[in-house]
């Protein structure tokens, strides 16, 4: 699978989990199902292919996906991204990290959609842009690669480098509301809370 029009999917999950003991936070279970099932539950119907950016094969072993380490370890966010686009095979990159139970189907179909020219495209919430929401284009790795060799590892700071459309904080209640889609699992707390929806 490769070309013009096609979309992959990487789920980010090289992270430590320090705050989590090491547990895999991927495996979390939210609303009855690990949440990585339940990304690519949503991830299934828009991708040509998804694999997964983490540095320990047999931890994916049973889901029977690909699984990739990072090119250039020890980088954070923005290694996992450039791994991803690097790796993938289709023209569109959508890009997700590994603790977000709630983001839709809706919302990523409407990344791939603003996706269509330029570098790409991600949400923007109340806190600023978030790079591990986001449908890269293949061909944004060459800028990728650079900020990495200027020593600019600040997932954010692709901001500055890249052309990305945006879903703005105003337009995501239309998919179901930022404090549900950008709820995120890093410390225990962060995981009793999404058991109330993100709240």
């Amino acid at each position: 699978m490769s070309g013009t029009g096609t979309t992959s999917a990487a789920i980010l999950a090289g992270g430590h989990a320090r705050r989590f003991d090491g547990r895999d936070k991927s495996r979390l279970v939210v609303e009855g199902h690990p949440i990585i099932v339940r990304q690519l539950r949503v991830l299934q119907p828009l991708a040509d292919e998804i694999f997964v950016v983490a540095p320990d094969p047999a931890r994916f072993a049973d889901l029977g996906l690909k699984v990739y380490a990072d090119r250039r370890p020890g980088l954070g966010a923005i290694g996992g991204i450039e791994t991803a686009l690097a790796t993938a095979g289709g023209d569109r990159v959508l890009v997700l990290a590994c603790d977000l139970p709630f983001v839709t189907e809706a919302l990523l179909a409407e990344l791939v959609a603003r996706a269509a020219d330029g570098d790409g495209a991600w949400v923007r919430g109340a806190r600023g842009i978030e790079p591990l929401i986001a449908c890269y284009r293949r061909s944004a790795l060459a800028a990728v690669d650079a900020a990495i060799d200027a020593g600019r590892l600040a997932a954010r700071g692709l901001a500055d480098v890249l052309r990305m459309r945006e879903i703005g904080p105003a337009e995501l209640d239309a998919f179901g509301g930022e404090v549900l889609l950008l709820a995120n699992v890093n410390t225990p707390a962060d995981y009793a809370r999404v058991q109330y929806g993100g709240r």
